[in-house]
């Protein structure tokens, strides 16, 4: 599949040694169903009109940005002023310091992108970075900015080019406390870690993404082809209630090959919340 547009185009530079590098979003849109809104009565599409409550409809390109101070006052920004405080870099990675992978929580890393040399007489310049990375063994870090912010890029290099990851800000992740905080302290019994442990043995096996693909959207596309045909929809049985009665039982029975569906129905609930403290 042949890359878009660049998403950025600017300099990487590792402290005096710089180079030109193009940045291409390394994935692609989710899913092929997309919906537009219709009109069933006529069966149009709706088109979306810009709209000022007091005048009416506006032309798109007479529009400015604008930032509310407070509630119903905006500070009105032209592109131009806003291009006025670009940042160094808008134009250039700057690496900064160099961590080892592991030591950045993966709550932080977001969307993957390519890094390559932008031209031909980049080519030498960027190798020398890109092996200079292999060799140190850790992430690079830098800053860059995209669609009119400043983000954190995690620099890895990969075969010839470098895989470059966004980091979330700090403010951008919550602290996991504040979800596992209300959670019980459970005194678990050995036994059945030791079997949910060989159950995970059971299903260990290398991550191959062609094997995981996105049920749903397929389920989509088949109401959609079906209802091309003029069939009415077929109702989904809803799933079996999965609440787990005997947890023991239902351990034996997912290691022994046993229905995924869980334990034996209607036994007397023995372990859910038996172990459970304060």
């Amino acid at each position: 599949m042949a890359l878009s547009r660049p998403t950025w185009r600017g300099h990487l530079r590792l402290s005096l040694v710089s180079c030109p590098v193009a940045l291409y979003t390394g994935t692609a849109s989710g899913g092929d169903v997309h919906f537009n809104l219709i009109n069933p009565a006529t069966n149009n599409r709706i088109k979306m009109v810009a709209t000022d409550p007091d005048s009416g409809p506006v032309e798109r390109g007479a529009l400015v940005k604008g930032y509310e101070v407070e509630r119903g006052r905006y500070v009105l920004l032209t592109d131009e002023e806003i291009k006025s405080v670009r940042l160094e870099s808008t134009k250039t990675i700057d690496i900064e310091r160099f961590v080892a992978a592991d030591k950045i929580d993966r709550l932080y890393w977001n969307d993957p992108y390519f890094l390559v040399p932008d031209g031909k007489l980049a080519g030498e310049s960027f190798a020398v970075i890109r092996e200079a990375m292999k060799q140190a063994g850790q992430i690079a870090l830098g800053r860059i900015v995209i669609s009119t912010r400043e983000r954190l890029l995690a620099l890895e290099p990969r075969d010839r080019g470098i895989i470059a990851f966004s980091l979330r800000s700090r403010d951008e992740v919550r602290d996991p406390d504040d979800a596992f905080a209300g959670i019980a302290k459970v005194d678990v019994d050995p036994a059945m870690v030791a079997i949910a442990t060989k159950i995970i043995e059971q299903q260990e096996g290398p991550f191959d993404p062609s094997k995981f693909t996105d049920r749903y959207e397929d389920a989509l596309k088949k109401l959609i082809a079906s209802k091309e045909k003029g069939h009415k929809p077929v109702a989904v049985e809803e799933p079996e209630d999965t609440n787990v009665i005997d947890l023991m039982a239902a351990l034996r029975a997912s290691l022994g090959g046993g229905s995924k569906k869980t334990a034996p129905a209607k036994a007397a609930r023995k372990s859910s919340g038996r172990r459970a403290a304060g």
